[in-house]
């Protein structure tokens, strides 16, 4: 495994599974599956409704914790809860997390934003970081926050780069965690020519050659899958390099647009909609 090293010295996979709009008993078994074929790092949320499944996948794996760098999310309804760390432990079956973000910038994010900030004092959160905040939210959690978070989770694609926020990032050392890594549904980033070009010449499909373009931007990556052979060609993306005039040709795909477009409408929405947790 590679890892990236955040601003506050911790080490992070550049690899990880991701298991957003997996079911319960799909992101069990998918958290299982890839500990087991050598995943360390696996993300969630409270808004996919599955950190129960995810903290019994990981006891299954007979993975030890510390082996483990978990990931999850504060939804906006929660930002206001004082217990709502705590409650996402529990449903993990956890004592702490590697990463906690807040998911939105909806509702009162600075209240949710302190409760990131109060968990990383108390050890319960290893670092922090903020998720989908781009443009003037960033600007101004910029301006409040007292501890720089170490990971921003946000669309990211050889589409869309995203060389406006880097320079924000760059200042400090946050680190993307890249989603939409293949592009969204229309296959057109993915079959673009030069990945066939690059898969025949390393001996991986089109899908590995992008998800080794992140890990080379310095992205962490985390494709979701419940199907087990993508599970594991996602990992094997380890074993290549591609070399400097590869990443500039690919380079040249940025069209500097991103596939997903957030209303201020449904950011009410989000602040308004509580998540239907799994049951004990």
């Amino acid at each position: 495994m590679e890892y990236v090293t955040l601003n506050n010295g911790i080490k992070c996979p550049l690899v990880g599974i991701g298991t957003f709009m997996l079911s319960p008993v799909d992101a069990e078994n998918s958290v299982k599956n890839a500990l087991e074929m050598g995943y360390s790092l696996v993300d969630t949320a409270a808004a996919y409704v599955n950190e129960r499944a995810v903290g019994r996948g990981i006891k299954e794996s007979g993975k030890a914790r510390d082996n483990v760098f978990l990931s999850t999310k504060l939804w906006p309804s929660e930002y206001e809860n004082p217990n709502a760390v705590d409650e996402t432990l529990e449903r993990l079956g956890v004592d702490y997390v590697d990463l906690l973000y807040i998911h939105q910038p909806a509702g009162n994010w600075l209240a949710g934003y302190r409760l990131l900030e109060k968990a990383y004092r108390e050890g319960k959160a290893k670092s922090i970081g903020i998720s989908n905040f781009e443009g003037k939210y960033i600007a101004e959690l910029e301006k409040v926050w007292e501890i720089v978070p170490q990971f921003i989770q946000v669309e990211a694609h050889p589409y869309f780069t995203q060389n406006e926020l880097r320079k924000t990032l760059d200042k400090y050392g946050i680190r993307i965690m890249s989603w939409y890594p293949l592009g969204h549904g229309d296959k057109t980033l993915i079959n673009e020519p030069i990945f066939a070009e690059l898969g025949k010449k390393y001996g991986k499909t089109p899908a590995q050659v992008i998800l080794r373009w992140h890990t080379q931007m310095g992205f962490v990556v985390i494709p979701g899958s419940k199907n087990v052979d993508h599970i594991r060609d996602n990992l094997n993306i380890l074993d290549f390099s591609l070399t400097d005039d590869e990443m500039a040709r690919i380079a040249t795909l940025d069209k500097n647009e991103r596939y997903y477009h957030r209303s201020d409408a449904q950011l009410d929405q989000f602040a308004a909609w509580q998540p239907q947790y799994e049951r004990k």
